[in-house]
């Protein structure tokens, strides 16, 4: 007789390529380069799996209106004012491969272990960005916190996100939550330290979606926060975030002029846009001297950037992603088991959209990376393990 294990394990090429999905996860926040490569032996595995079990892939509901928008991109390729140029850019559409992948790869309690990883892997890059602020001079606007990466502004999206997933974390969750205590400080303090407004922005309205979800009244905690950052953060940081405000600050007088260049954009080409990667091409083009900088490689402005660059239709298609994306994950936060996962994924939502005002982070391929991962764990820990072996020893009942 087989007694009943208390507990199971992926087994063989299962494990494989759930544990080649977690170092992806982790190096994600660390090197683009590594990311990249343990994506592709992920894709490899999961493959292999689907072939292997005769499987259906399966996809969560918003994975239909991101591939829409995939092929909303495509269609901008193919009417780009330079085909070259849009076609190599679109290869980041590979990126949604990774929706189906941790749809099938994390299910259950699986998507727990994946936010622990997200979780100690978000703290060490915070320590390497505290270590560069107070020991190696990345403390002014020239040199900025950037932890491993190559630009600021990826590190301080990726904290971001990390930070808002902590927060649902220790707010949603009865277990498991010390730890996500215990780094909360240390992402939020290098997120301070990057002097990004966007990401500062971001996690704001992350975080108080958040309180207003677990009791409105934790929504104090944002001025009292704002007070504290404003009577004790050294002057360049508070002169930093002043300047948030400002009109005549040089980034935010370029911000207006690039939402009146993409406007213009957009009449010109309402369908299809420019095509992916092309508003710098373009850019000299619309420039007149209210601009600051010379070139822009895109408009900060996830909405705008999207309609100008491939069209009015690939920016609605965008929008029913969201919409789907966010009517599915405020569901799930009522009815799931582990509502911490899509009280997350709402977070890191409205984190990405208020922040991406300023910044366009949904073309960030880190940042893209590690969004993916964090809105399809909701619909992934919904669902069984498939294979499982026991993991408990003695199998056999006398």
């Amino acid at each position: 007789m087989i007694a009943a294990a208390t507990e199971t394990r992926p087994a063989g090429l299962e494990r494989a390529a759930w544990l080649a999905l977690l170092a992806f996860i982790a190096a994600l926040q660390l090197s683009i380069a590594a990311a990249q490569i343990l994506l592709t032996l992920t894709a490899v595995l999961w493959l292999a799996l689907i072939v292997r079990g005769r499987e259906r892939i399966e996809v969560p509901g918003m994975f239909w209106p991101l591939a829409a928008y995939a092929g909303m991109t495509l269609v901008a390729t193919l009417f780009s004012l330079d085909r070259g140029i849009s076609l190599r850019d679109s290869k980041q559409l590979l990126l949604f491969t990774i929706v189906p992948i941790a749809y099938r790869l994390l299910p259950g309690r699986r998507s727990l272990t994946a936010v622990d990883v997200i979780l100690t892997v978000g703290a060490l890059a915070a320590i390497v960005g505290i270590v560069q602020y107070a020991v190696f001079d990345f403390d002014h606007l020239g040199q900025r916190v950037q932890g491993s990466l190559s630009h600021y502004m990826t590190y301080s999206g990726l904290l971001m996100l990390v930070a808002c997933t902590a927060a649902a974390r220790i707010l949603f969750r009865r277990e498991d939550r010390m730890w996500a205590a215990l780094v909360m400080p240390a992402l939020l303090v290098a997120l301070v330290l990057t002097m990004t407004r966007n990401a500062w922005i971001g996690v704001c309205a992350g975080m108080g979606l958040l309180f207003l979800m677990r009791d409105f009244r934790l929504i104090a905690l944002l001025p009292v926060g704002a007070a504290l950052f404003i009577g004790f953060a050294p002057a360049h940081l508070t002169e930093r975030l002043y300047s948030t405000f400002s009109l005549q600050d040089p980034s935010n007088q370029d911000r207006v002029a690039m939402l009146r260049y993409g406007v213009q954009m957009i009449r010109d080409h309402p369908l299809t846009g420019v095509g992916p990667d092309m508003v710098m091409e373009v850019y000299p083009d619309y420039r007149d001297e209210a601009a600051v900088r010379d070139l822009n490689p895109h408009l900060h402005n996830v909405p705008m950037h999207i309609a100008a660059e491939r069209g009015l239709p690939a920016l609605a298609v965008w929008l029913w992603f969201l919409a789907v994306l966010i009517r599915d994950l405020a569901r799930k936060s009522r009815s799931s088991a582990m509502p911490s996962l899509p009280t997350a994924g709402l977070a890191v939502v409205a984190a990405m959209l208020a922040a991406g005002m300023f910044e366009y982070n949904f073309g960030d391929s880190e940042f893209l990376m590690l969004f993916l991962v964090i809105v399809t764990l909701p619909y992934a820990a919904d669902r069984l393990p498939r294979r499982t072996v026991p993991a408990a020893a003695g199998r056999h009942a006398a």
